[in-house]
């Protein structure tokens, strides 16, 4: 039988949709249903690890909180985005990936029948983590337009209650790629004031972004400092997906908590791994990096939006996924996604059990397949609606 904390967590989808593209072994099927990407690590990132083979440290459990450099590193990177300096030994810690960052920081932050306000949709991952904390999701809509997403900024704050223990939110967030402005960190400022909840703030894309809106740090606004929990990872900005490194920045109280939930839980991280990801945050062209993926990325994303003109596709401002209202045009996500494999040869996730309003959507990942393959996107769309 199943344990409670699992009753109400259901799978990600992504799983079920990657094994039968495994399976068919075709390489004319699209790879549009995972978080992969085939744009290779920073040079510099690959070339470390081969020294690191030949080194103690990095086959050492110690120190339990990660590298040194690589705490300098996250730190220093965290602080130049949020304008502030945060001390890399006491106000930083070294993660298994950003989702094992996330996962520590509500364990260090709620108790159990607390509320967690997220954005709906939203990665069923960090909805199932909530509920794997003991939390309750309090979801906020966003708002689906023909140029993108909009949330309110009050909505969003008075969304926070007595019973609020964290706001969990993600710029740009996975699978809307929406983004959050001045206003709403502004907002939530106001409704955090005087609270007990901490902002968890998932940054693992914050710079990928394809909007000339103004940036801003959460910790940046007045009175969310002292609040912000940063949590960032080198999957998606630096492409190191399978390197599992991550890391958690905040005030030193709360990041304590977490490296002692993080201390009974994966313990440490991958020692070759986190030298190489110092490195990459280190680099002199670090930025010019992560902006060459972010345009090759904004390329396939508008390919897409231009192949599906006239079907209800909203655009995203950033992050590496789009979605589409398969409801609209009389489809389940569900059955979309099976005559898109079946009919079009294309491999796209349903957003089942992504907040209330993902039963609604159909999910596309553009950073895994080159604007050449995508050129036929809506003959393959047609061949499989119709």
């Amino acid at each position: 039988m199943t344990v409670s904390r699992l009753r109400h967590i259901p799978g990600i989808g992504v799983d079920h949709v990657g094994d039968r593209a495994d399976r068919e072994q075709d390489a004319t099927l699209l790879r549009l249903e995972n978080l992969d990407t085939d744009i290779r690590p920073p040079t510099v990132a690959l070339e470390r690890p081969k020294a690191a083979v030949d080194e103690d440290r990095a086959n050492s459990y110690l120190p339990f909180q990660g590298g040194v450099s690589l705490r300098h590193a996250a730190a220093a990177h965290v602080g130049r985005q949020a304008g502030r300096a945060y001390d890399p030994l006491r106000e930083c810690v070294i993660t298994a990936g950003g989702l094992n960052g996330v996962l520590n920081a509500l364990l260090a932050t709620v108790e159990p029948g607390d509320e967690v306000v997220m954005v709906d949709p939203l990665y069923a991952g960090l909805v199932n983590r909530v509920r794997l904390a003991g939390g309750v999701p309090r979801f906020v809509p966003l708002t689906a337009t023909a140029q993108g997403w909009t949330l309110d900024p009050q909505e969003l704050a008075s969304a926070v209650t007595v019973r609020t223990a964290a706001v969990l939110m993600m710029s740009p967030a996975m699978p809307t790629g929406s983004v959050l402005g001045r206003a709403h960190w502004e907002a939530l400022a106001r409704a955090l004031d005087g609270h007990r909840a901490w902002l968890i703030y998932d940054a693992a894309m914050e710079r990928i972004r394809f909007d000339d809106a103004e940036r801003v740090h959460p910790a940046q606004v007045a009175g969310l400092a002292e609040k912000t929990i940063t949590i960032g990872a080198a999957s998606k900005e630096l492409r190191m997906i399978g390197w599992r490194v991550g890391w958690v920045v905040g005030p030193e109280s709360i990041v304590a908590d977490i490296n002692l939930v993080g201390l009974t839980n994966v313990v440490c991280q991958v020692g070759l791994a986190q030298e190489a990801v110092a490195a990459a945050l280190h680099a002199p062209d670090a930025e010019q990096d992560v902006q060459r993926a972010v345009d090759t990325w904004r390329q396939r994303r508008d390919v897409i939006v231009d192949q599906l003109s006239g079907l209800p596709v909203i655009p995203p401002d950033g992050g590496w996924s789009l979605l589409i209202d398969t409801t609209q045009i009389g489809l389940s996500p569900a059955d979309a996604s099976e005559l898109l494999f079946t009919r079009g040869r294309i491999a796209a996730t349903p957003m089942n059990g992504w907040g209330p309003s993902g039963e609604k959507y159909l999910r596309l990942v553009f950073a895994n397949e080159p604007v050449a393959r995508l050129q036929d996107l809506r003959s393959r769309f047609e061949a499989a609606w119709g």
